[in-house]
Formats: C-alpha cells, sequence, structure tokens
C-alpha cells in the first residue's frame, strides 16, 4: 500500500473565522432639515492665501486644497523654453473643497468669490476660476461617528 503524498509546504490549512460585526454609529443629534453641502473651487494658486483667510473669517476651518491642471476660457499660450516655442494647453490651479452645513452655503460662496476675484470692482479676469455647491449624501467623521452637519 502506498502511502498518502503529504501537502504541499505552500499551502496553509484555510480556517473560517467570524469578522466582527461593525459598532452602530452614535447618533449624529442633528436636525433632519440641515442638510451639507460640498463648495468646490478651482482659483488661481496666487489667490490660495486670499481665500484661505476669507474661509477662515467664514467659520470655515477645514478645507482640502489640491493642485490641479486645467483649462477653460483662459485657454493656451506659448512659451520659450531653451530656445524652443511650445505650446502651454493646461494651466496650474488650485482646487479647494470645503463640506458645510446648507445655512453656510451662501456666505462661503460669496467669501471664495470675493477672494479669487482678480482686479478691481465686480469683474474679475478670465481665468480667475469657477466655484459650485454639490448636494453631499453622507458625511460622517471617522474620530467620533458623528452623522450629517455635526461632523462638519
Amino acid at each position: 500500500m502506498r502511502p498518502t503524498p503529504a501537502a504541499p509546504l505552500h499551502m496553509a490549512p484555510v480556517v473560517a473565522t467570524a469578522s466582527p460585526a461593525l459598532p452602530e454609529p452614535p447618533p449624529s443629534g442633528h436636525d433632519e432639515g440641515v442638510h451639507v453641502k460640498l463648495v468646490t473651487a478651482i482659483i488661481r494658486p496666487v489667490a490660495l492665501d486670499e481665500v484661505e483667510a476669507a474661509l477662515s473669517a467664514a467659520g470655515v476651518h477645514g478645507m482640502t486644497v489640491t493642485e490641479v491642471r486645467g483649462r477653460g476660457r483662459q485657454k493656451g499660450h506659448t512659451e520659450l523654453y531653451r530656445g524652443s516655442e511650445f505650446a502651454v494647453d493646461m494651466h496650474t490651479k488650485a482646487k479647494v473643497e470645503v463640506v458645510v452645513a446648507d445655512t453656510a452655503v451662501d456666505a462661503v460662496v460669496a467669501a471664495l468669490v470675493a477672494a479669487a476675484r482678480s482686479g478691481d470692482g465686480d469683474v474679475g479676469r478670465v481665468g480667475d476660476g469657477k466655484v459650485w455647491v454639490t448636494r453631499v449624501e453622507q458625511v460622517v467623521r471617522v474620530r467620533t461617528g458623528e452623522q450629517g452637519a455635526d461632523a462638519v
């Protein structure tokens, strides 16, 4: 009688274990009528310091800033580099994202637009940027489990 070959050394036995259930998040305690919005702005990088100060003055303390590239009506231009001319189609911009309660959206957008606009008066220049508002379905603060406007 021949002995049964042993399992190869690289194969470990599979043991099924139950994963622990995730704890329920604590109740948020916020009014169901208060919604949360994401305010996103694409601005000139030179305006970033003024935008940060204006948002802070408007009561926004948390924000995400990302360096992005893109173009709009500003279009491209040509530059000389080491004697060669080349086209620059994309411009470096700063993307600013803030999550705020619905009640603060108008004040935040107004502060952002005023700080990002170049020049004097009510009219800026091409390339000053764009601001848009998006509805946020759910937001949870990871540290505490707070949800909705309480997590902002």
